[in-house]
């Protein structure tokens, strides 16, 4: 405990691919960190062993677990590694299958994801949002009730509200704690609808983060999403969570600041994707300190947060030394 002491404590709500990757880039700082991942997933190998096993979905858990993990290569890759041609086994993955087991020894979801994290030699606290199943739906705009996580964007169509069932279900108490105790709590970045919001419609969570004294920021995605953004801007995004949780809650929002080539925006367009209009006035307007930093990897026809990039100026938000550079960079 004591090797923590001076350590920043930063708290990462989210889940999905953008959670992963920002860890890997904040575990190379001297940074005491935990991670709070979202429980709603229902698709692919996790979705088949929450229903078959009755536990909460482990793979966005599984992932977090990876990105943090300090253990041999080889072991990483062995926990990460998805069988094929097995009518029994394709499509799972054997940290899935390895978390779901230590579940049914210990009986308990959390601990296995402790347990879990010793044998990965896991750089930091990984907390499921829940300890039990939680049922992600949404409303649409035209009133419709979808129900499951994997089938909101296949709609297609906006989105008025998310909410969990269980809606009273309870948060850990190291999850509580976690929150009350940091420096500087990360929202994002990820899919707003079906990986960020499902850790702040647990009330006790959501609570925890209002009541928290800890500077609060959200990492705006780079891209709207088809079926859950379509053309959001980021004040859109941060509504959303505003309505979402009842308060505006967060101090600042982190923007990137390059110019996307048309090549590649032309590409995101075919996937009903475009990049988040960045309309810092009205950020501005609502209370927002706004970041506006070189944060942003192209690699052929994707953009991705480049997790480097963000773990360098989150690093230095959380000792109080980072920089407003609005100044747009083009290609």
């Amino acid at each position: 405990m004591e090797r923590n002491q001076h350590r920043k404590r930063i708290v990462i709500l989210g889940g999905g691919t953008g959670l992963s990757t920002l860890l890997r880039g904040l575990k190379l700082y001297p940074l005491d960190l935990t991670a709070i991942v979202t429980v709603a997933d229902d698709g692919g190998s996790s979705g088949r062993l929450r229903d078959d096993l009755d536990i909460p979905p482990p793979g966005d858990i599984r992932n977090v677990m990876a990105a943090l993990s300090d253990a041999e290569p080889l072991v990483a890759e062995m926990f990460q590694y998805r069988f094929k041609h097995s009518l029994d086994l394709d499509g799972h993955s054997l940290g899935n299958l390895m978390l779901a087991a230590l579940t049914d020894i210990t009986g308990d979801f959390s601990h296995a994801v402790r347990e879990m994290s010793r044998v990965l030699s896991v750089n930091g606290t990984v907390l499921p949002a829940a300890n039990q199943i939680v049922t992600l739906s949404a409303e649409l705009e035209d009133g419709t009730i979808i129900e499951g996580e994997s089938k909101i964007p296949a709609y297609l169509q906006p989105i008025k509200r998310v909410f969990i069932e269980p809606y009273d279900v309870k948060a850990l108490p190291a999850t509580i704690a976690a929150i009350e105790n940091a420096d500087v709590i990360v929202v994002g970045p990820g899919s707003l609808y079906t990986s960020i919001l499902p850790n702040l419609l647990v009330k006790d969570i959501r609570k925890a983060v209002i009541a928290a004294k800890a500077k609060k920021i959200y990492i705006c995605n780079l891209m709207t999403q088809a079926g859950e953004t379509y053309k959001y801007t980021a004040s859109d995004h941060v509504k959303a969570l505003y309505d979402h949780v009842g308060e505006n809650f967060l101090d600042a929002i982190l923007l990137d600041k390059v110019q996307m080539p048309a090549t590649i925006a032309e590409r995101y367009e075919k996937e009903q994707a475009w990049p988040v209009e960045y309309d810092e006035e009205r950020l501005k307007k609502m209370g927002l300190e706004v970041y506006r930093k070189d944060i942003a990897n192209i690699s052929g026809e994707t953009v991705r947060h480049e997790p480097t990039k963000v773990a360098e100026w989150l690093f230095e938000y959380a000792d109080g030394h980072a920089s407003k550079d609005s100044k747009q960079l083009y290609f």
